[in-house]
């Protein structure tokens, strides 16, 4: 029986981001009340090992099961990069790791979990593959700041900005050999999303690139001010 077909605002997905924030909620929490050492350090590690792990296991259960799509199932995704910085900076806190899994998780990533381009609903292999994998993303993009306390340093958002042009270029790359569309950089998204407010491709690339850079440098203004009062001595 095919899976029904999945609807942006609707109870499941309602009910997945409110399982999100409870999970994310409770785990900044129990780090923050100083307890628990031992259980923090698990669950940081256990975190990175589904976000290293989920992108790998979308390519083995699709070649597994036969359904294989070379659009879909190559980890190349924007958010499969956020998920490989998200896994090193929860395993090792890196803090250039925890820089760029804290701009990517709370941009692009947050923005495919509250409009996700997704068909299948409840209770397919793909919506929990989804929401688990970009869940996982966004909490660990705000643990690593409030929970692990490693606030972007200064210059934290020109090096994400050269790590999402990069990622863009490789990912353009890839698509142009391939005949891919990762990253949504050859067409917009199916389902509804910030991309239909951009304009027409190539041009709501450059807007892209652009709300990028002033997405970055919102998520990095409360550390600027942070800093500037604690140069200049005030409390």
């Amino acid at each position: 029986m095919p899976a029904a077909l999945f609807h942006i605002g609707g109870a499941s997905h309602g009910a997945a981001l409110a399982v999100t924030v409870v999970i994310g909620g409770g785990f900044i929490f129990l780090s923050r009340s100083g307890r628990c050492g031992a259980a923090v350090s698990f669950c940081e590690h256990a975190l990175a090992v589904v976000l290293a792990w989920l992108p790998l296991s979308r390519l083995i259960a699709a070649a597994w099961s036969g359904v294989f799509d070379l659009q879909r199932d190559l980890p190349f995704q924007y958010c499969d990069l956020a998920a490989a910085a998200g896994a090193v900076a929860l395993w090792t806190r890196r803090q250039r790791f925890c820089e760029i899994i804290y701009f990517f998780g709370l941009t692009g990533t947050l923005q495919g979990l509250i409009t996700p381009a997704l068909q299948e609903d409840y209770p397919s292999m793909a919506f929990f593959t989804f929401f688990i994998g970009h869940g996982a993303v966004v909490i660990a993009a705000l643990y690593v700041v409030l929970g692990m306390r490693h606030t972007p340093e200064r210059g934290a958002v020109r090096r994400a900005m050269i790590v999402t042009t990069l990622y863009a270029l490789l990912a353009g790359a890839l698509n142009a050999v391939l005949g891919t569309n990762y990253g949504f950089l050859c067409r917009k998204s199916p389902n509804p999303s910030l991309l239909d407010v951009l304009g027409p491709w190539p041009w709501y690339l450059l807007a892209l690139w652009l709300l990028a850079l002033a997405l970055y440098s919102l998520l990095w203004l409360p550390f600027a001010r942070t800093r500037d009062r604690r140069l200049v001595g005030q409390p």
